[in-house]
């Protein structure tokens, strides 16, 4: 079965007629010239191009922000635990001092007026 072109064979329509349909396709934009479509290639590889740089270089700031999220995390952590650490001491401060002045008292023995 021949391939039927609009509705008509080949073999039905004259070479004049042929190349109308041709022009028609080519007109209507059905058909392209090699050239522009080795064109619109190129302009997609470009694209493509462009969007995979795109996203490699969010992925590298993904990765940058992420690491500082990291370091920024890790460093809170250690000053959490250096404050609680200084909150510790500052609470003894009271009692040690408490501590000090009663033996304070009871080790000192009253002396002697300076001559």
């Amino acid at each position: 079965m021949a391939a039927q072109l609009l509705g008509l064979s080949p073999t039905d329509i004259g070479a004049a007629a042929l190349v109308g349909v041709i022009v028609l396709l080519v007109l209507r934009g059905q058909l392209v010239p090699r050239r522009q479509l080795e064109d619109l290639r190129a302009d997609k590889d470009r694209q493509i191009d462009d969007l995979r740089a795109e996203r490699d270089t969010w992925r590298q700031a993904h990765a940058v922000s992420e690491e500082a999220r990291r370091e920024s995390q890790d460093q809170a952590g250690e000053l959490l635990e250096l404050s609680r650490t200084a909150g510790y001491f500052f609470a003894a401060l009271p009692r040690a001092a408490r501590e000090v002045s009663s033996r304070a008292d009871v080790d000192q023995a009253p002396t002697a007026p300076p001559p």
